[in-house]
């Protein structure tokens, strides 16, 4: 995708070889350039949320296992990368997948061979992910098509939450990416954004990628969303996933859980767009078997903006010595999603729909 007219992905590796990133931290006001040079700046980058979003981390990882490698392709070195990059963050199974991937590809190799294989199969990840999001947008794109017919050509009033956008994959993103794709298509198209406390990044990235790409939007308060859906302002609902289970129950973003009731309250179709690498075929129950990262609290307590002189800023908002909980995501049961938007097409959020549809990866349940 683009910002100011050029184009970028979320992560890349230059001619010379290193590897960088847009720092999400300082988007919207400040666009900043960081190489990722060692293990320890990877593992920084992930925890810290330098980069975010399930496939990104995942294909930041398989970056970071490969630059490990042409430091130390030991057997040693393979085992201890693999285990300090997956305890950066718990919940995004997109980690564990691109890491357990790279161990496959890895570990046969005799060490002299790692560090060159690894980072192709580091860039395959990455090119793979821009295709599956690509894909996703095209599935997308007949569901936004549909409801643009029913409503004679009137604008498709899309409301999102948090950032599914391409700041949060490689590139395309997986909620936006139907959206991209019926804006080229020249179907109309509003979204409405969540700001999506407590980081805000739907107000943070999600209208700072949409504005830079001329797509119609507000940016609306969290608590806004069932308003919306009431007063019939709302077309679909279309949000990203960081984890979903054999049987369709979609971990996501905190807040994501209220807005599916909403919708099923209202009528309003829910849907998920999530590239395969997202499902975890290892789990059934979402709610009793994903695990819920805690955040810190400041993250609650205070919010970074701009000021009036411009400078980025950080200020409290709560009260010295208010404790604050800060669960990172919650759980929507499959029964409250209309539809799972994935690379090869749409599928309900059923364990026997998802098995047929990757037949090669679903597991008979425990």
């Amino acid at each position: 995708m683009k910002i100011n007219g050029i184009p970028y992905r979320a992560i890349w590796r230059t001619e010379g070889g290193a590897v960088e990133i847009i720092d999400q931290r300082w988007l919207p006001h400040d666009l900043r350039i960081v190489r990722l040079e060692n293990r320890a700046a990877f593992a920084t980058a992930i925890a810290q949320m330098w980069v975010r979003g399930a496939p990104l981390i995942g294909a930041t990882a398989a970056y970071g296992m490969a630059v490990q490698m042409a430091a130390d392709p030991s057997d040693v070195s393979l085992a201890e990368t693999w285990q300090i990059l997956h305890d950066t963050r718990p919940t995004a199974i997109n980690l564990r997948w691109a890491l357990d991937d790279m161990l496959r590809t890895l570990a046969p190799l005799p060490p002299d061979q790692r560090a060159v294989a690894a980072f192709a199969r580091a860039a395959q990840i990455c090119d793979d992910d821009v295709e599956m999001n690509r894909q996703i947008g095209l599935h997308g794109l007949e569901i936004i098509r549909e409801i643009a017919a029913r409503k004679g050509g009137a604008p498709v009033n899309i409301l999102t939450h948090c950032n599914a956008g391409w700041p949060a994959t490689v590139d395309w993103g997986t909620a936006t990416s139907p959206i991209y794709h019926a804006v080229e298509a020249g179907i109309g198209v509003h979204v409405f954004v969540d700001e999506t406390r407590p980081r805000n990044q739907g107000a943070h990235l999600t209208a700072w990628e949409l504005n830079s790409h001329g797509v119609s939007h507000d940016l609306i308060v969290d608590n806004a969303g069932g308003h919306l859906m009431q007063q019939g302002a709302v077309d679909m609902v279309i949000v990203g996933s960081d984890r979903t289970t054999a049987r369709g129950d979609v971990c996501n973003k905190i807040g994501t859980y209220l807005k599916a009731l909403a919708a099923h309250a209202n009528g309003v179709p829910f849907y998920v767009a999530l590239p395969s690498p997202t499902i975890d075929w290892t789990v059934q129950d979402g709610l009793r078997d994903i695990p819920i990262e805690e955040r810190p609290a400041a993250e609650v307590t205070h919010v970074q903006g701009r000021d009036a002189a411009g400078r980025i800023t950080t200020v409290q908002i709560a009260p010295d010595g208010t404790p604050a909980r800060n669960p990172a995501f919650d759980v929507t049961p499959a029964h409250l999603v209309t539809g799972l938007i994935t690379e090869r097409g749409l599928c309900p959020a059923t364990a026997p729909a998802l098995a047929a549809m990757f037949p090669e990866s679903a597991r008979a349940p425990s």
